[in-house]
């Protein structure tokens, strides 16, 4: 079972991770939909209580993984507080044993300690394991919240 640490964007291993990360998506980036375009994340946007970034550790202590969660624009019509999963990502070898589940589950849990009633996420139709992921865990279809040009899908999940 992976472990995870609280870490800054900026930490060696938070940065290692997220530069793989980036490198996977831009390798398997649909060409119709032009050059996949990296957003390196700020760090104070995931420094409690505005969100937290999580490294996941394997039982050797390596870090095999990442995801974080932060605190986004309230929904006009509600204003609910959301918040948003980003950069959610396992190594291939840590894949396949519900351990992605496992970090989403713990965004989430840390998200609504934080006041999240409402979590959004988005990702690209290209990436299907991850939307069947969001899908299972109670994600559904929603309009866009932003304009990220690598994202053709955008998900919503009440939690508040």
């Amino acid at each position: 079972m992976l472990r995870y640490r609280d870490a800054s964007v900026t930490d060696a291993d938070a940065h290692a991770l997220l530069a793989d990360y980036f490198a996977a998506r831009a390798v398997g980036f649909p060409a119709e939909q032009g050059e996949y375009r990296p957003t390196w994340p700020a760090a104070e946007q995931f420094t409690p209580p505005a969100g937290v970034f999580l490294v996941v550790v394997d039982e050797s202590g390596t870090a095999v993984g990442c995801g974080g969660v932060r605190r986004i624009q309230r929904r006009p019509e509600t204003f609910e507080v959301r918040f948003e999963v980003k950069h959610l990502w396992l190594a291939p070898a840590a894949r396949g044993g519900g351990e992605g589940r496992r970090l989403l589950d713990e965004l989430e849990r840390r998200a609504i300690e934080y006041g999240a009633q409402e979590l959004v996420l988005d990702t690209n139709a290209s990436l299907e394991a991850a939307g069947g992921l969001y899908r299972s865990a109670g994600y559904v279809d929603i309009d866009p919240y932003n304009a990220n040009p690598n994202a053709t899908n955008w998900y919503g999940k009440r939690v508040g």
